[in-house]
């Protein structure tokens, strides 16, 4: 794998180019938002809290007057929002170039979406799983269009129980739940992936993580808070592999962009793998029919 420094010097203008990003309002979102934005992109913001968003658009505005954004609400644990967020930017806008899936939960107290999912799997999983099926013809009316989900390094302890998504018969480990969601993330990227592929579409699927960045996704352990004072890298250099996959003209569909070193924790994006078992088609083809029928969102690409 290559070890160059690829910074945002690296992104090419983005001017006129339409980005959805979930989770803007703080670390990896925030740094996305203000990074795609500071290279013309137009940003919306798909956030939950809307009038934390419309604070954190003051700010990036506020350093960037040409900052083109736009806030729309968007809570990923509830599948009607999902589907009235869609039909809104579906009304407003003719045409997506990307969609980084970034929001995320980590390492929460148990509890369910709206409609019954464990919340780690529901937001990081399942909730972006409908996002980018409802949006699908926007993304597929654009030329070389892209779908970032953003995965973590955690995603190696992942063991998903197909039989037990909601955590129902067994003790729950909220640790064991993140990493299974973020393992999801990626059997849902290479699907994808593998289905447009088959069907000659030009929409590309890519996944990213930001190896070990400072964010707010650490709030839920004292541990972990601390240690981001130590070893944590900037939330800006982690969100560089969602952008470089986003931006980056050399990238393939199905590939995989995070920090290279210490383990993965550490380093500006490269081409990266994960691990053995996130490439079993069997595990990612079953996460996709239970995501299809948990849902009631299908793609129709078979």
């Amino acid at each position: 794998m290559e070890k160059e420094k690829w910074d945002e010097s690296n992104i090419p203008d983005q001017r006129n180019k339409v980005f959805i990003v979930t989770g803007p309002t703080s670390g990896l979102g925030f740094d996305t938002s203000r990074i795609l934005a500071k290279k013309n992109a137009i940003v919306i913001m798909a956030a939950r809290d809307v009038r934390k968003a419309e604070k954190v658009k003051k700010e990036i505005v506020g350093k960037n007057k040409t900052a083109k954004i736009d806030v729309k609400e968007l809570n990923l644990a509830d599948l009607k929002s999902i589907q009235n967020f869609s039909e809104l930017i579906k009304k407003k806008y003719s045409a997506i170039d990307c969609l980084i899936n970034n929001a995320g939960i980590m390492a929460c107290p148990y509890s369910k979406t709206k409609d019954g999912f464990e919340i780690q799997m529901g937001t990081n999983h399942l909730g972006h799983y409908a996002l980018t099926g409802l949006l699908l013809p926007l993304l597929q009316s654009k030329s070389n269009a892209k779908v970032i989900n953003i995965s973590s390094i955690a995603h190696r302890s992942g063991r998903i129980n197909f039989d037990d998504l909601a955590w129902e018969k067994r003790k729950y480990r909220t640790w064991s739940a993140y990493s299974d969601s973020k393992l999801a993330n990626l059997y849902f990227t290479y699907e994808l992936s593998r289905k447009l592929l088959a069907t000659n579409s030009n929409l590309k699927v890519l996944a990213a993580h930001p190896g070990y960045s400072d964010t707010d996704l650490q709030r839920y352990s004292g541990f972990f808070k601390f240690l981001n004072k130590i070893v944590a890298q900037k939330s800006a250099i982690g969100a560089l592999a969602g952008i470089r996959a986003a931006v980056d003209p050399d990238i393939i569909s199905g590939q995989y962009y995070g920090s290279p070193s210490f383990g993965g924790i550490w380093g500006y994006p490269t081409l990266v793998r994960s691990n053995r078992l996130s490439y079993n088609k069997e595990n990612a083809s079953k996460l996709w029919k239970l995501s299809e029928s948990l849902t009631g969102v299908s793609y129709n690409l078979d």
